[in-house]
């Protein structure tokens, strides 16, 4: 069975990218590998999002921010799939990505940007990782391999 790249970007990929990484790289389908990138990414990683990676047993020293113009680079792996998840960086000028991959916008409100108490910190995380979640669940039932940008931008979500 063939493996699918799938690149998650975000502004300073900290938390929602992040998430999605984890999330398609966890997937029990098997047919996901998820990345993620930032277009200026921070110097560390949301700590509700290290707890949300745990949670999905990921190993978390493999998880940092990065630009993405790391995956611009000609021994970068190629990318089948390439989610913006932020309004920002889906407005932002992306680089060149090798190998033509699909692309699409699925836009989330930033957690990390909540005012409140922890719980209502944590509800704004959990709310990303359960709207990424459907999606990704969607994405990796349909047939890969004849998915294009419009269908792609189409998988909605009722979270």
């Amino acid at each position: 069975m063939k493996t699918y790249n799938i690149l998650f970007l975000c502004t300073h990929n900290s938390a929602r990218s992040i998430i999605g990484e984890a999330l398609a790289s966890t997937h029990p389908s098997g047919k996901l590998k998820g990345f993620s990138a930032g277009s200026t990414p921070g110097t560390s990683i949301n700590p509700y999002t290290m707890e949300i990676a745990k949670e999905l047993g990921v190993d978390t020293h493999l998880l940092r921010s990065k630009s993405w113009d790391v995956f611009a680079e000609p021994d970068a792996p190629k990318m089948d799939f390439i989610i913006t998840v932020c309004d920002n960086a889906a407005g932002e000028q992306c680089p060149f990505w090798p190998g033509q991959p699909v692309t699409a916008h699925w836009g989330f409100p930033d957690p990390s940007q909540v005012q409140g108490t922890d719980l209502e910190k944590k509800t704004a995380f959990v709310s990303v990782l359960n709207g990424l979640k459907e999606r990704i669940d969607i994405l990796a039932s349909l047939p890969l391999d004849k998915l294009n940008s419009i269908s792609l931008r189409e998988i909605h979500t009722t979270v």
